[in-house]
């Protein structure tokens, strides 16, 4: 199994960030710009998946905002039946919690999804998942480019809200609240890989 990791939009280069908007200024008590924000979760990932000999690609490794369609053209040259898409985001537009997104239908990528909440869930116990069980399972389903012009399964998390001033003071803008979001994309990959992809993984993590 590989994974194919995207950090979405761009990022800071020389202190400019490369994507309008997308982003959140706090003022005195901080500014968060989502794509910073994106690939610190990735690069988080991608450190704890080479520890635990997972194989990954970075599909959008530069810091300005690669366009959807190369990063998708990127990804379909990976084999469909040994890869998976995990798009990173972090939300905004008022509300909390987290979503887990996939392409409508029923597809390969609803099971995935279905882990990723959970891992969620046992990592942020107190916190909302946002769900949408109208089609039996807790994934929400958009139309997103990512999602349905990729060839293999592919999930998108959009993690907590960078316009939710306690979200962004207690996990989004805080080393642990982004090792908690780390950690959980993590555990999941993992149980991707075993459940999913049925390949052997000897490990157990902490609860």
């Amino acid at each position: 199994m590989i994974v194919l990791l995207d950090n979405g939009h761009g990022s800071l280069i020389k202190g400019v960030y490369q994507t309008a908007g997308k982003r959140k200024n706090w003022q005195d008590k901080g500014i968060i710009y989502e794509g910073e924000f994106n690939r610190a979760i990735v690069n988080g990932i991608i450190e704890e998946l080479t520890v635990l000999k997972i194989p990954y690609v970075n599909i959008a490794p530069e810091y300005w905002d690669v366009r959807l369609e190369t990063r998708v053209k990127r990804a379909n040259k990976y084999p469909t039946r040994s890869t998976f898409y995990l798009s990173v985001h972090s939300n905004a537009g008022g509300g909390h919690g987290s979503e887990i997104y996939t392409s409508p239908g029923e597809t390969k990528s609803d099971r995935i999804a279905i882990l990723f909440g959970e891992e969620f869930q046992k990592e942020f116990p107190n916190r909302r998942l946002r769900t949408d069980f109208s089609d039996g399972d807790l994934d929400k389903e958009r139309r997103f480019y990512v999602l349905t012009r990729t060839k293999m399964p592919a999930v998108l998390t959009e993690n907590f809200f960078m316009d939710n001033f306690e979200e962004f003071q207690d996990i989004l803008n805080t080393r642990k609240g982004r090792q908690k979001i780390i950690d959980f994309h993590v555990k999941a990959i993992v149980r991707v890989k075993v459940e999913i992809f049925k390949e052997d993984f000897p490990i157990n993590f902490k609860s």
